[in-house]
């Protein structure tokens, strides 16, 4: 007789809530995995590419970005609490990754957020902090290329990713 196992829900902690994670589908994880790998070669070893990994944005917050750039480092006994760039890759999150976590990162200081929204095909950068907010947001469509902020040799193509 075999028993069946139900895998562990997936869940994140936002503002002291436990959150249950959307389910990922094939377009969510190819993003990932395309922006990953262009990633990790275009920085050439100068901050650390984490997926899918715990960030420590407040006491009460420790979501799991799709895809985190971060200062290198040893983070073995701590997640980082800081970050170059947070990715979130989005279809059905996309209100949450909008609301929730957009606040959040930009309270923790992440200079540079983005959605890869895979439902409307754009990539949404968020960028220029002002009291704990994100004050501007640029939608990026087929065709367009992305800098990212703190590397602006670093230049992502939204058809490389969606």
């Amino acid at each position: 007789m075999s028993v069946a196992r139900i895998p562990p829900e997936r869940v994140e902690l936002l503002y002291g809530v436990i959150v249950s994670m959307s389910p990922k589908g094939p377009e969510h994880d190819s993003a990932v995995e395309r922006l990953t790998e262009l990633l990790i070669q275009r920085l050439g070893g100068r901050a650390t590419v984490r997926v899918r990994s715990a960030f420590a944005a407040s006491d009460g917050s420790e979501p799991e970005p799709d895809v985190a750039v971060v200062p290198r480092g040893d983070h073995r006994r701590a997640h980082p609490h800081e970050a170059h760039l947070i990715v979130e890759v989005a279809d059905s999150s996309l209100a949450t990754d909008r609301g929730a976590k957009a606040a959040l990162y930009a309270e923790s200081g992440v200079p540079e957020y983005w959605i890869v929204n895979v439902r409307d095909g754009i990539i949404e950068v968020h960028g220029e902090i002002v009291r704990g907010a994100y004050t501007r947001v640029v939608p990026h469509r087929a065709g367009a290329r992305i800098a990212v902020g703190t590397f602006p040799d670093v230049v992502i193509g939204v058809d490389e990713i969606l």
